[in-house]
């Protein structure tokens, strides 16, 4: 397949929905860094993202979603939880707060690098949304960059080698924070940041309390 190349404001949701049903896989922009998605439903198109990563298996991926409603089709959220997840999509979503859950069946075990949990976010980039909103509310997302080299904040910024390994490519200009989101996991008895990114453990701790 060639590889095509949209603008932020000509891009085609229909073709991109099909195409990752076709295995394919995309770069995009979101609120933090540029990222590499594959459907969800596609084993060979995450495959491919690894292979263009040039990754091992055992650093999973994230889901972006465009609705915080779309959480529950992959993730465990009980009782327990579903107060500190409300509250927490309430303040920081759409935004740079990744949050780590149990995850449901459906998830792909090469997704989650054969693990129990899944990483969920909202990026807070409309574009982004859209697109994730086109593909079914759910695309699962890395950096878009060969692994061990910088993380892409603008369209500039990407690998040439690496664009040359994805179907389709949307050029967003630079992206809005330019900074990784941070990850929180909520599977632990105490809430417990595994990478600080754009939102600062101060903002989340006077939330929710001490982690």
């Amino acid at each position: 397949m060639k590889r095509i190349v949209y603008k932020e404001d000509n891009i085609d949701l229909d073709f991109i929905k099909k195409t990752l049903e076709k295995n394919g896989v995309i770069i995009y922009p979101t609120d933090t860094v540029y990222g590499v998605g594959a459907s969800i439903d596609s084993l060979e198109g995450i495959k491919k993202i690894y292979t263009a990563k040039e990754r091992n298996f055992n650093s999973p991926l994230i889901a972006l979603l465009s609705k915080v409603e779309y959480i529950e089709k992959i993730a465990i959220v009980d009782k327990e939880k579903k107060n500190l997840v409300e509250k927490l999509a309430k303040e920081f979503w759409p935004g740079a707060l990744t949050i780590i859950l149990d995850k449901k069946k459906n998830v792909p075990d090469i997704m989650v690098s054969g693990g129990k949990t899944v990483g969920v976010r909202i990026p807070a980039l409309k574009l982004a949304q859209d697109i994730i909103e086109g593909v079914g509310g759910i695309l699962p997302t890395t950096s878009a960059n060969i692994s061990g080299e910088t993380t892409p904040r603008s369209y500039e910024e990407l690998n040439e080698e690496f664009k040359d390994r994805v179907d389709i490519i949307v050029d967003g200009g630079a992206t809005p924070l330019g900074v990784e989101s941070t990850i929180l996991d909520l599977t632990k008895d105490v809430p417990k940041i595994l990478r600080e990114g754009a939102i600062k453990k101060e903002a989340i701790e006077k939330l929710i309390g001490k982690i």
